[in-house]
């Protein structure tokens, strides 16, 4: 065990409590972002689809936005499941869509709002439901889901 004074100034349990009431240096800080009209709607790409009814469901665990209030990212995992009318989106295409929302500022349920409405409008689907998973942050788990058409 290092000696008490191995750090100059080291007076115990109470040099790393604050002091004289003071927030945290981090506290009123924000990291900069852009706004939903930076998401990038007009990558996604689709192909003809012809067969049977079925439901395809695409899931990731790299969505990311970005916190209005704070500037930090929140993470989510995002789970798309559809069953298509005359088209199926483009994988790549889907994934740099998904990648442009990693520096907008949007809240966690309108993000989820927006991409169930930007994917219903691209691939005019039979159905289609976009839910996302965000990681806890303050204790909360947050669960979003919007099924179109409603």
């Amino acid at each position: 065990m290092l000696p008490p004074d191995w750090v100059p100034g080291y007076t115990g349990a109470t040099r790393f409590q604050p002091t004289g009431g003071t927030m945290a240096t981090a506290e009123g800080r924000t990291i900069p972002f852009v706004g939903p009209e930076h998401i990038d709607v007009a990558v996604l790409e689709t192909f003809g689809y012809e067969g049977p009814d079925q439901e395809i469901v695409t899931e990731t665990s790299e969505f990311s936005a970005v916190c209005p209030y704070s500037g930090l990212p929140d993470f989510a995992k995002l789970t798309i499941a559809y069953t298509p009318g005359a088209c199926c989106v483009e994988l790549k295409s889907l994934k740099y869509y998904v990648t442009s929302y990693r520096n907008v500022g949007i809240f966690q349920e309108h993000a989820t709002a927006r991409i169930a409405e930007d994917l219903f409008r691209a691939l005019a689907p039979k159905r289609l439901t976009v839910k996302t998973l965000y990681n806890i942050r303050g204790g909360f788990e947050t669960t979003c889901s919007v099924t179109l058409p409603r």
